[in-house]
């Protein structure tokens, strides 16, 4: 007796999260390609926001999805959208410091507003022009110390506040991308930014101790 066997289920069939499954057990890049389609508008959006110049938005989407061919197969990934959306930001960020360390000529340097106790609302990434290096050097310990101040954070408040301040997410809308409720949104928000302040306030002052 023969038994026929069963046609996998078409990708726009699954949902994100079946969709992650799948490619990560079996590796198949079509249904990667067809779960980054999903997102590919937000995530558009991030790496334009960024890095300002049309093509290179372009360019840090296909970049992405090259990335994530090995990133998924390697890590499981549970939110994967909220993951995606932070994996873009940091992508441009780490583009905006190579083009910082290559000089005006590669497009200005990259200038971070350092969030201080008046809240994260200044964290945002921007090209000025300029051609002083001690400018440039100055900036980018402040967006190590950044980057080294939220990897510091629990997982959930680092979240809440990467999506809150960085994305523009409404509350609403991170309880949604995360499945935290509402109340756990507004407390790691909270929690996030005192935390976050604490450990900046520190940094800064054991980078002034002699």
């Amino acid at each position: 007796m023969f038994f026929r066997r069963s046609r996998p289920a078409p990708a726009a069939e699954l949902s994100d999260a079946e969709l992650l499954r799948r490619y990560h057990a079996q590796g198949d890049v079509h249904d990667l390609g067809a779960l980054y389609e999903r997102h590919m508008t937000e995530v558009l959006a991030i790496t334009r926001r960024y890095l300002r110049d049309e093509d290179d938005a372009k360019d840090a989407v296909m970049q992405l999805f090259e990335q994530l061919v090995s990133k998924l197969r390697q890590h499981e990934v549970e939110n994967f959208a909220p993951w995606l959306h932070a994996t873009a930001r940091n992508h441009c960020l780490m583009a905006l410091r190579a083009r910082q360390r290559a000089g005006p000529a590669a497009g200005g340097a990259l200038v971070v507003h350092f969030p201080d106790a008046a809240g994260m609302e200044s964290v945002v990434a921007r090209h000025l022009e300029t051609d002083d290096p001690a400018e440039a050097d100055l900036h980018e310990q402040q967006l190590q110390q950044l980057e080294h101040a939220l990897a510091e954070l629990p997982p959930g408040q680092r979240q809440c506040l990467e999506l809150f301040y960085l994305e523009k997410k409404s509350y609403r809308d991170i309880a949604d991308l995360t499945s935290f409720d509402l109340n756990a949104v507004k407390s790691y928000i909270q929690n996030g930014k005192r935390n976050l302040r604490r450990h900046l306030q520190s940094t800064a002052a054991s980078n002034a101790s002699p």
